[in-house]
């Protein structure tokens, strides 16, 4: 059995805001989002999450997902452990995972908790800089002795390069047992949960030790500037997965995936493209740069053209969209549908072949085959207290600046002429001229500006 405890119990102050340090956002979602599908990667049996400031906020976000337990006194991580553990089962193996330290992989993990069947199991990493770190002091046989914290440790063992991430496993009644004898003998009065190793090589059981050499998946989150070099490093992979895949990437540095996208083959994104939610892309689409793509599906062949945006559309194969277009929820265009520069829709439907080309907005509608929307045409769905649809038939042709009041449905084949304002139904292959007859006065003359009054 396996049981997860997550400690998002600190106030994290260098992030100087007012949200919960965990519940800044990586990719789109919090950095607990991510911590949490791990366990959930793991197929953990249960989740604890141990939170202290900010507490009702993070509970809001997760409390169907986990257990949470509340660490009013900040008093180290130790602590904080000690506020979930009596919660699990005595049976079970514990991984202690951090709110803020997002990226572990599951692999890497399961090769911890494997290790964890009879002792602690500690995940360690090699750094560069390990400034800041715990350091993993080993015996001459490269066995754990302890773990002496950046500001408990002497020179030497600051050169030390090899650092305690803070990752362990162990069996929940050893971990109970260790965790008793842990004092707050240090710098900074604090129960350091990597204490139990000491004391469980004091015990002569050994502590076995995972060495993580991917750095990245390791890195928690203190400030702003760390979030930001974690979201970099983060799409910098996610690019490489896409371009591995086959995607062409004209920019890979100028790319950003908050959330789920699946691609097919020849799939073409230029720069500065940001796609949200869950995005499937078919063989062959081309994005231009400067888009927004949230929560769609595109079909083969599709162009969307640059400075569009698509939030909740459907869109079918050979489509052609933007530049500078607007496709809002609800949107579903058939094959083949063109929607031009400054054209917005919402909850539309356009069947094969249709086309808005220029400066439209249509709301609430349908429209069937090979219908063409001119320049500056509006539905007017909204009456000021309800929304209402507009129905178009196949082969309807809407001129230029022509205004449909909704609810309206022309029928197969109406022709409505340009500057119209339709609030009538038609019958299938009808001319609609809804428009003030012209007229044209001769001796009409302009009016004059006033004369200035001088002060």
């Amino acid at each position: 059995m396996l049981e997860v405890i997550i400690l998002a119990a600190g106030r994290g102050s260098r992030m100087h805001s007012d949200l919960p340090k965990v519940l800044h956002t990586l990719a789109g979602k919090p950095m607990l989002a991510h911590v949490m599908e791990t366990a959930t990667a793991l197929s953990a049996d249960r989740v604890h999450l141990v939170v202290g400031h900010g507490a009702d906020q993070v509970k809001a976000v997760f409390a169907d997902q986990a257990d949470c337990h509340l660490q009013e006194q900040q008093l180290g991580t130790g602590h904080a452990v000690q506020q979930a553990l009596p919660h699990c089962d005595p049976a079970s193996t514990v991984l202690v995972l951090y709110g803020d330290v997002p990226l572990m992989s599951a692999t890497t993990l399961s090769s911890l908790i494997a290790e964890a069947k009879t002792s602690p199991a500690l995940l360690t990493a090699r750094l560069d800089d390990p400034t800041g770190y715990g350091r993993v002091i080993r015996d001459q046989q490269g066995e754990l002795v302890c773990v002496v914290e950046q500001k408990d440790a002497s020179a030497e063992q600051k050169r030390i390069n090899e650092v305690n991430t803070g990752v362990l496993a162990a069996p929940a009644d050893l971990l109970a047992d260790l965790l008793a004898g842990v004092d707050n003998s240090n710098a900074q009065g604090e129960y350091y949960l990597p204490d139990i190793l000491a004391l469980s090589r004091g015990r002569g059981l050994p502590v076995p030790i995972i060495v993580t050499d991917d750095v990245i998946e390791t890195q928690g989150v203190n400030d702003r500037a760390q979030l930001e070099q974690l979201e970099r490093a983060f799409q910098g992979r996610l690019a490489e997965d896409l371009m591995r895949d086959g995607v062409t990437l004209l920019d890979r540095c100028r790319i950003d995936v908050r959330g789920d996208l699946q691609c097919g083959r020849d799939v073409t994104i230029d720069a500065n493209v940001l796609f949200e939610g869950r995005v499937s892309l078919a063989d062959g689409v081309s994005i231009g740069a400067n888009c927004v793509i949230k929560d769609a599906n595109l079909g083969s062949g599709t162009v969307i053209r640059p400075f569009s945006h698509i939030d909740g559309a459907v869109i079918g194969a050979n489509c052609t969209i933007g530049p500078y277009a607007r496709l809002r929820p609800d949107t579903r265009l058939g094959d083949a549908v063109r929607i031009g520069n400054f054209v917005e829709t919402k909850k539309t439907t356009l069947g094969a072949g249709s086309k808005a080309n220029h400066l439209a907005y249509l709301g609430d509608s349908t429209l069937g085959e090979s219908c063409n929307v001119g320049a500056g045409t509006i539905t007017c769905n909204y009456d000021g207290a309800n929304k209402h649809p507009t129905i178009l038939g196949d082969d309807v042709f809407i001129g230029s600046n022509s205004t449909l009041v909704a609810p309206l449905t022309l029928a197969g084949g109406t022709f409505v002429a340009a500057g119209s304002t339709v609030t009538r139904a038609t019958d299938a292959d009808q001319l609609a001229v809804a428009r003030a007859r012209q007229r044209n006065i001769d001796g009409w003359k302009k009016p004059s500006k006033s004369p200035k009054v001088e002060e």
